[in-house]
């Protein structure tokens, strides 16, 4: 029988020799009690990690268990563990999975390319899973997040966490009312400029690694690369295809999520993209992505046309919006809904306004209420409630945005994707980017 402290080691030995896992489900309960306490730990402390565990902790029903950061610095493992000095404290967080007996429920706040490899590691153990967007790094992973769910039947969420604002709560309902008629076409933009490092070569040399960082655990399931000083950790990592995914998924996940839950939308049929060449390892603020989806219960036709924009200042062009008059300034981020019977304006993040507005009786439609994102899953991991962004829901929503990053490497040339297969059907070299390597000894546990 392998028990929890040898877990790791065999599933890592399994993992090198290229054997499948199939070991026993663990019988944990999958809902604890309403009147039971939620122990959980969180991955990944700094930065957004710092909100998400003060989040979930505002519930007076969860206790803070565990804490791990690579980064033991004040803004990182330090304030954490001021705040939760009960709390046990780790930098590694497989160590943490080793010792989690006591640990029901498990916040991932690290940067995107680690997010699979620890939830996926933590739903096998039997634990609930809070995740930061993008759910994954590569489209594969997305797909195991949401069938580890599934299978381990655990409560999870993806904290795209404006998905339980007003603003967007209400943007859905105004869609489902048949407010605007069925949609014709949807186009969404991230027009701000980045604040990490893109069209960039990789540095040459290396700096020394501070005392308060673990730079080799850091690093994780990614290739081994010298430390440099603020170019990957705490925050510029985003700009570095091998740690993050770009503006578009960064963003996507935020902005295309009320396009989503306003159509029911499911997975594009094809997509092509529009873009400078990518340097090699770092990320570009210039896309244009055209994904072409299956008409749904809310939209006109048998195809429905979605329209991303990324780049500084860019919008989607005005003869493209309907009903939205040239005299209205449109956010610099958001998602126009063109259908029937008028556009819907979704900002990110702002109440939506319908066009136009003689015709449609904004004021008559209720405000839906904002919900705690944050203690929605707390509660859910107690059997009170369902969260809203769980991995059923959140995994397709993130392939369609990592399917945009395949896109972005081959600008200019249409990829027809098939969901069931997992596939790029029609170009082989984009295939190769469904799933990514991995640094040996830190290959994730698939389903």
């Amino acid at each position: 029988m392998v028990t929890t402290q040898n877990r790791r080691s065999f599933i890592k030995s399994m993992a090198i020799a290229g054997t499948a896992i199939a070991l026993p489900v663990l019988q944990y309960s999958r809902v604890f009690g309403a009147n039971s306490r939620l122990g959980i730990a969180s991955i990944g402390t700094g930065g957004k990690g710092w909100s998400d565990l003060n989040g979930v902790a505002a519930s007076p029903e969860v206790e803070v268990i565990a804490l791990c950061d690579i980064d033991s610095s004040a803004k990182h493992l330090g304030q954490a563990a001021e705040k939760y000095s009960a709390a046990r404290q780790y930098a590694d967080w497989r160590k943490l999975l080793d010792e989690s007996n006591d640990i029901q429920g498990v916040l991932v706040s690290t940067p995107d390319f680690m997010h699979a490899p620890i939830s996926l590691a933590a739903m096998h153990l039997g634990k609930h899973v809070f995740c930061q967007k993008p759910l994954t790094h590569s489209v594969h992973e997305a797909r195991q997040m949401k069938l580890a769910a599934l299978k381990y039947k655990a409560v999870t969420q993806m904290c795209n966490q404006i998905q339980s604002h007003s603003a967007y709560r209400t943007a859905v309902h105004m869609v489902h009312t048949g407010m605007i008629g069925k949609v014709k076409e949807v186009h969404s933009w991230q027009g701000g400029s980045p604040r990490w490092p893109r069209h960039l070569a990789r540095p040459a040399g290396n700096d020394p690694v501070p005392a308060n960082v673990r730079w080799d655990l850091w690093q994780g399931v990614a290739p081994e690369r010298p430390y440099k000083t603020g170019m990957y950790h705490p925050f510029n990592w985003r700009g570095w295809q091998a740690y993050g995914t770009g503006q578009l998924g960064d963003f996507g996940c935020h902005i295309l999520d009320p396009v989503f839950k306003s159509l029911k939308l499911g997975s594009p049929t094809k997509l092509k993209a529009e873009a400078p060449t990518l340097f090699p390892e770092s990320w570009t603020d210039q896309a244009t992505v055209y994904y072409e989806f299956p008409g749904t219960e809310y939209t006109l036709g048998q195809t429905l046309p979605v329209t991303w924009y990324d780049a500084a200042g860019a919008l989607p062009p005005r003869e493209n919006l309907g009903d939205v008059p040239a005299s209205y300034k449109l956010p610099g981020a958001g998602s126009v809904l063109v259908g029937e019977k008028g556009s819907l304006v979704i900002p990110h993040v702002a109440m939506p306004k319908v066009f136009p507005e003689e015709k449609v009786a904004t004021k008559e439609l209720p405000v839906i209420e904002s919900v705690d994102h944050y203690t929605q899953w707390a509660d859910a991991c107690r059997g009170v409630g369902e969260t809203t962004s769980h991995f059923d829901y959140a995994g397709p929503l993130t392939e369609t945005v990592l399917l945009g990053t395949i896109g972005i490497r081959f600008p200019g040339q249409e990829l027809a994707w098939d969901t069931k297969a997992l596939k790029i059907k029609n170009h082989a070299a984009a295939q190769n980017w469904v799933m990514k390597p991995y640094r040996k000894g830190w290959e994730p546990t698939w389903v």
